[in-house]
């Protein structure tokens, strides 16, 4: 009887860490690709909803890509001119992601590590929210932080 409730327990465990890492291959493949940066937003601090400020990029600022892999590379090219005189600038890393905490840390080549919080993550919408360098933009005391949306 001890040998069956012995093989039970291990069991339930197994079945239960799979579980775990079947969502996190899951949501490293919906991360995975090329993500266009639609938009910028600081929402208050104080409430998590009132949006204090949008910018949507434009000119060459709209080319910029993000992309993940899923065996932890990233890379950011950003496009900077006038018109449609376009550059590119590309700075390549890795990444961490957790599915429980939602927490993506994100470490660019000469630069230290950036942490961002996952609030949403579909096949074509990906949205982080910032956890450092965020401001005071509204003067209520509470720093305010900010929200960077990407499609696919």
């Amino acid at each position: 009887m001890k040998k069956y409730l012995l093989l039970f327990a291990f069991s339930a465990m197994a079945v239960t860490s799979c579980e775990d890492d079947d969502i996190q291959n899951y949501e490293l493949d919906m991360l995975k690709g090329e993500w266009k940066t639609s938009k910028f937003e600081v929402i208050s601090g104080k409430d998590n909803k009132t949006v204090l400020y949008t910018e949507t990029p434009s000119g060459c600022a709209a080319k910029d890509l993000t992309e993940f892999r899923t065996d932890y590379y990233t890379s950011y090219t950003a496009y900077s001119g006038v018109g449609a005189t376009c550059t590119s600038t590309k700075t390549e890393g890795t990444f961490t992601y957790d599915s429980e905490t939602k927490e993506l840390i994100i470490t660019y080549n000469q630069s230290g590590p950036e942490k961002f919080i996952i609030t949403i993550l579909s096949n074509s919408e990906l949205r982080i929210m910032q956890t450092q360098g965020n401001v005071d933009l509204n003067g209520d005391m509470v720093n305010d932080p900010v929200y960077v949306t990407y499609t696919k």
